[in-house]
């Protein structure tokens, strides 16, 4: 085949498909397996979503030539050639008509181009007449079947394009980062959901950035390489454990900048200060959130443990004393009028004039940006440098994200309040920002409250644990910060299942529920085992 139809790209490598000069370029493709979950994982900008837009079939592999487009006849012949497998995947979305569902990245854009009554959208659906009360209940969406879709939450909006997915009959299900906006309740759902899918002839691929709950839902995993942005490459596919210990720790196919290990759960160490708050009582609406009395040290993370609406964001606002509650009992001492640094949930760094990254951090935390062991610690790994002379209107989510928490670390504070930092960061960016959260917290002699859904994230995160129960969006109860052991056991004894911890990474793994060490665990009332 002719280099014009082949051509060399950045890395020596082919491309399958590349958006322009000087553009991002992809030079392969995962390889499917029918009757299977395929797990894709990879840094962002390194061609998943595109891998899966390929494969929907909507949109054409270029093969590198964006000006002179080849045809799907060209096409077929080229993976005949190449790939065996994606030639029989392509022969039969194209020949066989193959339906492929493709469930998109950034459903916050979703109301763009969607609108309608979220019930009356379902029951268009395939198999609406026979699953869509029983899915709707599953992904806790009864009670928005008569708003429109442009009423909901982001995590609705996840919770509904899953379901409008799941609801179709097709031959592909592509999946992409379906955890995002969920909690670890929904995600759990979620996967189980996705892997009810699988037939024995279909197709199931899933991009996602849990590390946890990509190794839950797949059987097998293609990790993604290259440059971001400029280009990218597919493994092929290994073993859900075999392929998120090569991304984890390999370093001679450059996965990542520098071998990725979570580490063991951290000793405790001395400590200078310890801080106390007082039980407290907050309505908000039909809302109400019970506050028990709690007291940690500097030098410890805290990590708030529950479901979506259960009141975790709303405590972080009361400490940061943007809340004030209705009543207040018990301790003397109250964090809100200590000095505290807070990130909120939901990113919004929008100054009332366009401004740079460079501009935002020298008015904000001007001494934090001179100081070279904050530039070391905190800027190079989050890779704020790199973003100093961009527009804040045209970063990512996850630049957004990396520059809210420099802001939140760089104010001079006692206590830092973060709330959920790994949205829209991937999973290698979610393992540098715990790293850096975890070290400016230990040698600071800082303290941390973090909400966190991410399993990986937040185990590896965490020196104690408050554990958030009740009925959410109702009546809920925030439990004194406890051991993250026994925190643990609580938090997921109430979503009965149950975690182990891999004795190579530590990465914390859920049991398949019902398995040998699902029933085991259970019996032995060890929910979170950290038995290596």
């Amino acid at each position: 085949m002719s280099d014009q139809k082949r051509p060399r790209i950045d890395s020596g490598e082919e491309a399958v498909h590349c958006f322009g000069p000087n553009s991002f370029k992809l030079q392969s493709l995962p390889v499917l397996k029918p009757g299977k979950v395929l797990g894709l994982v990879g840094k962002n900008g390194i061609g998943k979503s595109t891998a899966l837009r390929l494969l929907s079939g909507k949109e054409k592999p270029n093969l590198g030539r964006f000006e002179n487009q080849p045809d799907w006849k060209e096409i077929k012949a080229y993976f005949k050639e190449s790939e065996s497998e994606l030639h029989s995947y392509f022969i039969r979305v194209l020949v066989d008509n193959l339906q492929t569902v493709y469930k998109i990245q950034y459903v916050e854009h979703l109301a763009k181009f969607v609108r309608g009554n979220v019930g009356k959208l379902l029951s268009m659906a395939d198999k609406a007449k026979d699953m869509k009360q029983e899915l709707a209940a599953e992904l806790e969406l009864l009670h928005v079947m008569d708003r429109n879709v442009e009423d909901l939450s982001f995590g609705e909006l996840q919770r509904f394009a899953i379901a409008c997915a799941a609801l179709q009959n097709a031959g592909s299900y592509l999946f992409d980062e379906p955890s995002s906006h969920l909690d670890v309740k929904q995600r759990l759902k979620v996967a189980r959901i996705v892997r009810s899918l699988v037939r024995p002839n279909n197709y199931v691929v899933v991009v996602e950035h849990d590390l946890s709950v990509l190794d839950y839902v797949s059987d097998f995993i293609c990790c993604l390489y290259g440059k971001p942005g400029k280009y990218g490459a597919v493994t092929l596919p290994f073993s859900a454990r075999e392929g998120i210990n090569i991304f984890l720790t390999t370093e001679n196919l450059r996965f990542t900048d520098k071998s990725l290990k979570v580490a063991e759960a951290p000793q405790e160490t001395e400590t200078r200060a310890r801080y106390k708050y007082p039980a407290m009582t907050m309505t908000r609406g039909n809302f109400r959130l019970r506050v028990g009395e709690g007291e940690f040290t500097d030098s410890q993370i805290i990590v708030m443990l529950g479901e979506n609406g259960t009141g975790k964001s709303t405590f972080l606002q009361m400490l940061a004393g943007l809340l004030e509650p209705d009543s207040v009992e018990g301790s003397d001492v109250e964090i809100p009028k200590l000095n505290v640094s807070y990130k909120p949930q939901r990113i919004a760094l929008k100054p009332p004039f366009e401004c740079s990254v460079k501009m935002l951090l020298y008015a904000k935390i001007p001494d934090a940006v001179r100081n070279p062991q904050f530039v070391s610690d905190v800027f190079d790994p989050l890779s704020i440098q790199k973003l100093m002379d961009k527009k804040l209107k045209v970063l990512s989510g996850g630049e957004l994200q990396n520059v809210a928490l420099a802001l939140c670390l760089g104010k001079p504070a006692d206590i830092y309040l973060i709330d959920e930092p790994s949205t829209y960061l991937d999973s290698e960016h979610c393992i540098v920002a715990s790293n850096v959260i975890k070290k400016f917290m230990h040698q600071g002699k800082k303290a941390a409250i973090v909400v966190e859904h991410d399993f990986t994230m937040a185990t590896y995160l965490a020196d104690r644990a408050i554990v958030f129960e009740g009925q959410a969006s109702v009546d809920c109860v925030a439990n004194s910060p406890q051991s993250l052991l026994t925190g643990m056991n609580l938090f997921l004894s109430r979503l009965d299942i149950t975690l182990r911890r891999d004795p190579a990474n530590f990465l914390p793994r859920i049991n398949e529920r019902e398995s040998a060490e699902d029933r085991e665990q259970k019996a032995a009332g060890s929910y979170y085992c950290m038995d290596d």
